[in-house]
């Protein structure tokens, strides 16, 4: 995959409480390297405002909700998060951005690669220019 996707997970549904997961290869398109997830931002900050070179990524709003901005080196798509039961799938070589985090909201994201401060790309002009050269 090559473009954001949104991925409806599974969810079943039970009266004690509601349970949803991903898997790969049946929900994500990539193995799983690394866990993080985001909380207690406070209001109006924005976090991300990089791109990776390689790095894949999946993200859910545990709780709460927030907006992913994308860009691909043209245009900007907004996605707002707000079910724990469905993410953003972001391939690699996208300018994200995370904004408009409510009270206590939770990003969980999972990626396919370990840190690596080399693979960030932090300059938007610089990003541009890697992409306009593909």
């Amino acid at each position: 995959m090559d473009k954001p996707l949104l991925i409806t997970l599974p969810k079943i549904v039970d009266p004690r409480g509601n349970l949803s997961f991903f898997e790969h290869p049946n929900q994500l398109p990539f193995e799983i390297e690394r866990t993080y997830w985001i909380y207690d931002v406070p209001g109006g900050e924005v976090r991300g405002s990089h791109a990776f070179k390689e790095q894949q990524e999946f993200i859910i709003a545990l709780s709460g909700s927030f907006d992913i901005v994308l860009n691909d080196g043209i245009k900007e798509e907004r996605f707002s998060l707000n079910r724990s039961y469905y993410g953003l799938y972001i391939p690699k070589m996208y300018w994200r951005r995370l904004e408009n985090f409510s009270t206590n909201s939770l990003a969980l994201i999972v990626s396919d690669k370990s840190y690596n401060s080399e693979d960030y790309i932090r300059d938007f002009e610089e990003f541009k220019t890697l992409v306009n050269e593909k």
